[in-house]
């Protein structure tokens, strides 16, 4: 059984929906409790966050968590809910609450988290980081060893777009309809180094190429490779990045499964020699795009046929991909039940533009996403 860990990045939002920059203090208070690292304590850090932990992010109005290692789905619903829950409470010290919400709804200049490397950041790409506050969740699942870990990202490139098409959660950018499901995927990709990649075909060119993005002096480190999946810098995995964080704890578990079972199956597909689709990056770049803009509501770019086919298509397509490894792990009824759930009701971007349409007020929105965030 693969273990699997989560991220999340969540905002933090005063009692009427606004972020506020509120997320240092509320660092301080989890970490007199001993469960998260002040902006100061995180930048000392030299080995990455611990798991189960709560850390700072790059703007002041974002909290981020760390599930602990988990084997179970039920571990990470635990662990997800358990988290959410703490930082609620440290923001609630302060005045604040938090949403898991993948952008901010109501308009906001957000303002950066103190630190060395987030003051490179804001003064190297000026706009790009000045007006980034968007909220992802990165998935972890456990590799044996560095070639197997870029075999998982050759074999898996093709799928993700599928799962940004069903965790968007980010219609809504500082006061605006984006047009957008996951208006986050758009944003996050004006940094250089985001996006797909091409095939790597072995370890030693993945680290080259991240030496050789590092060597420009472009980015600030190695951390800022921001693949939409890379291996980790600190643990042995892979790490997945296109999702927007998720409204409802059981939809971040239903893409923890997806995950998972994505890389279990390419891990298989590697040791059984099957060679890693060779689509080109431009083609992905494009099924991204797609995926953002109409998540499950619209055409997605079929990962095999690389022709536009409904959002429900292919979806199935990715659970009959999968499926063998979702029976492997016993993952199978957790995930088809929670995938099944998403294309019924919708996504995160679906219920906020409800809201919306329903309320005509950004701030509901972000008070409807602070209920869900802790399961009130």
């Amino acid at each position: 059984m693969r273990t699997v860990g989560v991220e999340e990045e969540l905002l933090v939002v005063d009692p009427s929906g606004t972020p506020v920059p509120l997320g240092p203090e509320a660092l301080a208070v989890a970490s007199r409790r001993g469960e998260g690292e002040t902006p100061e304590e995180h930048e000392r850090a030299a080995d990455g966050q611990a798991p189960g932990h709560l850390v700072p992010e790059l703007k002041q109005e974002q909290l981020e968590l760390g599930s602990r290692v988990c084997t179970g789905l039920d571990e990470v619903a635990r662990e997800l809910r358990f988290w959410r829950g703490r930082a609620d409470a440290a923001a609630r010290v302060v005045g604040a609450r938090v949403a898991a919400l993948a952008s901010s709804p109501v308009a906001v200049d957000p303002e950066p988290t103190p630190g060395e490397r987030y003051a490179a950041m804001e003064e190297r790409f000026g706009l790009i980081a000045t007006d980034q506050l968007t909220c992802g969740c990165h998935v972890h699942v456990s590799v044996d060893g560095d070639e197997e870990g870029v075999a998982v990202l050759d074999r898996i490139r093709v799928w993700l777009p599928v799962l940004t098409a069903l965790t968007a959660n980010s219609p809504f950018w500082l006061g605006r309809d984006s047009g957008y499901a996951s208006y986050r995927s758009q944003a996050w990709n004006r940094w250089p180094s985001s996006g797909p990649t091409e095939l790597f075909g072995d370890a030693a060119t993945y680290t080259r190429v991240v030496q050789d993005l590092v060597a420009t002096q472009t980015i600030v480190d190695a951390g800022q490779v921001y693949f939409d999946a890379r291996l980790s810098q600190t643990w042995p995995t892979v790490e997945v990045r296109v999702a927007d964080v998720a409204l409802r704890v059981e939809d971040a578990v239903t893409h923890a499964g997806l995950v998972r079972a994505l890389v279990d199956t390419a891990a298989g597909e590697w040791r059984q020699g099957r060679p890693a689709p060779a689509v080109r990056g431009e083609v992905l770049r494009v099924a991204a795009w797609r995926a953002g803009r109409s998540g499950t509501a619209g055409d997605l770019v079929h990962p095999l046929t690389g022709r536009p086919a409904p959002a429900g298509e292919v979806v199935a397509a990715l659970l009959a991909h999968v499926r063998p490894a979702l029976e492997a792990s016993g993952d199978r009824p957790v995930v088809e039940e929670g995938v099944t759930a998403v294309l019924g009701r919708g996504t995160g971007a679906d219920l906020q533009r409800r809201v919306h349409r329903e309320t005509g007020d950004l701030a509901a929105v972000v008070r409807a996403a602070v209920d869900l965030t802790v399961g009130e």
